[in-house]
């Protein structure tokens, strides 16, 4: 950004009386040691919450290869759900938190609380309404049939039927994490990791008095885990611990506004990136095997790993840029989303080379069979060297977040689709193979990173603020 572009540098204000010690280190401490020290811990949440999915499709994988191709139908729907409730309108939430403690806005920040708790009840019970009665032609649309659309079902069913737990927990985790307090929700997140370990298999095998359940056994450990999750952290805030505090207050729509302008905005580029991988995933049904299925969405799979590891970034950068941004301290809160998007660059090309090199590696814990490790191994080899561009896009995703503007993260994720499932479309149909297809999704990735990262860095945050 040159120094023309970036805006007028104002003599700031004392901070006010009102700011905590932790927003008072979010406006003043050196960057690079805060974030690495207020990210280790939300990446180990998002790490731990990721591998949720990834123990679930481990335990289900012996139930059969039908059962993992009705997983990878199921696993687009359930992480958007992740990715909206924690990333996009989780990031509403602490964004509007951390920009009115960056004012000194303590009452402020309380009603927010009751705000953040009504909207995620309100969409979680439209989307259990919409998946309950639609799950099978949605499923049957993206290409399941026969054993794998009846697993994908019943799976489903039990998961949205729980949907409030999760949208509850991940909203509550926002509004600690939009203090600047990172580590509370990892240590309950990964505590229910470690309860859903022996939860999952317990349920789907069952043991003693306990049936099996199959399937529908992963789908209830998932929803026990959620709802542990939402008590505990629900106690933490309702105890006063938290900055941010619960209070009744009198429903207000311009708080509403506050939330959702961002919430809703970043839900639209979270649906963006599960699109592209569902619909993705339809057009490899139409062109190859149920192995080949399977063998995709283990292998894209690791990208929405990603997502969480990124998100561990992000986080804190919702809440450092957002408060700083809150402050007035514009040139602060760019050096911080840079420095962020940097080190998510290295973070998840270091891990997409690795797995276009060594791709059996991965997709070898879910399955042996040939077919679906050939077809997940060329996903690997293609689309892995381009993780790197997906990190950085995302991480300043987030980050613009913070600044409460996303237009640029929703241009570049439109793009994205048109390259990677237009392009891949037509790349298919012209040679009929699924690699042609991996190609363009790598395409894809890289616009979605250069797009906005151009956009952050030549000050597109800043043009209107005062």
């Amino acid at each position: 950004m040159n120094i023309a572009a970036r805006p007028p540098v104002e003599a700031q204000p004392a901070p006010a009386p009102e700011l905590n010690v932790r927003t008072r280190r979010m406006l003043e401490a050196p960057i690079l040691p805060m974030l690495l020290r207020m990210a280790w811990p939300n990446i180990l949440i998002m790490v731990a919450q990721a591998s949720t999915g990834l123990i679930e499709t481990w335990w289900l994988s012996h139930l059969g290869t039908a059962a993992l191709a009705g997983m990878a139908l199921v696993f687009p729907p359930v992480m958007l759900m992740q990715m909206v409730s924690n990333g996009a309108m989780g990031g509403g939430i602490s964004s509007a938190i951390a920009r009115a403690l960056g004012r000194g806005d303590r009452a402020g920040a309380d009603a927010l609380v009751l705000h953040a708790v009504v909207i995620n009840i309100a969409i979680a019970l439209v989307i259990t309404a919409i998946m309950l009665m639609w799950g099978r032609p949605i499923y049957r649309a993206l290409g399941g049939e026969g054993g794998e659309l009846e697993a994908a079902v019943t799976y489903s069913n039990v998961v949205f039927a729980g949907m409030v737990a999760l949208w509850l927990m991940a909203g509550l985790a926002s509004i600690i994490r939009g203090t600047g307090n990172m580590l509370f929700p990892a240590l309950v997140i990964c505590g229910g990791v470690v309860l859903l370990i022996p939860l999952s298999p317990l349920l789907i095998f069952g043991f003693g008095p306990i049936p099996a359940m199959g399937v529908a056994g992963g789908g209830l450990a998932l929803v026990i885990y959620n709802v542990a999750g939402m008590l505990v952290m629900g106690w933490y805030i309702l105890s006063g611990r938290n900055v941010a505090r619960f209070r009744w207050v009198r429903l207000d729509w311009a708080l509403f506004r506050e939330i959702l302008r961002i919430g809703a905005v970043g839900a639209i580029t979270s649906i963006q990136t599960n699109v592209t991988i569902a619909l993705a995933t339809a057009l490899v049904a139409g062109a190859a095997s149920v192995d080949a299925v399977a063998g995709f969405g283990t292998g894209a799979r690791l990208e929405y790993l990603l997502v969480p590891m990124v998100f561990g970034l992000g986080g804190p950068l919702v809440a450092l840029v957002g408060t700083n941004i809150g402050a007035g301290q514009y040139e602060r809160a760019l050096r911080t989303a840079l420095i962020g998007g940097g080190i998510a660059f290295a973070l998840t090309e270091t891990i997409g080379i690795a797995a276009a090199i060594w791709p059996a590696a991965w997709l070898s814990l879910f399955s042996a069979d040939p077919a679906m490790i050939e077809t997940g191994s060329a996903y690997l080899r293609v689309v892995g060297p381009a993780y790197g561009f997906f990190g950085l896009g995302l991480c300043l995703y987030f980050a613009s977040q913070g600044a409460g503007r996303l237009l640029w993260p929703l241009v570049a994720g439109t793009l994205r689709i048109i390259i990677a499932v237009g392009g891949g479309w037509l790349a298919l149909r012209a040679t009929g193979s699924v690699t042609a297809l991996f190609a363009a999704l790598a395409l894809g990735l890289v616009a979605y990173g250069l797009t906005i990262a151009f956009a952050v860095k030549s000050g597109a945050w800043f043009k209107g603020r005062a």
